[in-house]
C-alpha cells in the first residue's frame, strides 16, 4: 500500500518552514539535509523535521499541503506544537 507524507521542515534558529509532500519521507528528509535540491530549504537550511502526517491518497495530501501552504506561521506554529511542541528533530541522525 502506497504511503504520502505532508512535512514541515524548520532551521535551527526557527525563523524558517518549509511544507512539502512526498511518498519516501525519510528519503526526502535526508535530502533536504544534505542540501542535495537547490531551493528554499537549502537557502535557509531548513533541515529538521518538525512535523509529519501520513495519507493513502496522493491526491488527499497535495491538499493538504496546498491547506497548510496557505496558514499563517502563527497557525503553522501551531500545528507543529500538536506532535512536537520542543522542536525536536524528529529523524535526527
Amino acid at each position: 500500500m502506497d504511503r504520502y507524507y505532508v512535512y514541515i521542515m524548520g532551521n535551527a534558529s526557527r525563523t524558517s518552514v518549509y511544507t512539502g509532500v512526498t511518498n519516501n519521507l525519510q528519503r526526502r528528509v535526508q535530502e533536504h539535509k544534505a542540501g542535495i535540491v537547490p531551493g528554499f530549504t537549502s537557502r535557509y537550511k531548513c533541515n529538521r523535521l518538525l512535523y509529519y502526517e501520513d495519507y493513502q491518497d496522493i491526491r488527499t495530501a497535495i491538499s493538504r499541503e496546498k491547506q497548510i501552504k496557505g496558514w499563517t506561521r502563527a497557525k503553522k506554529e501551531n500545528l507543529i506544537a500538536t506532535m512536537n511542541p520542543d522542536y525536536v528533530d524528529l529523524m535526527a541522525d
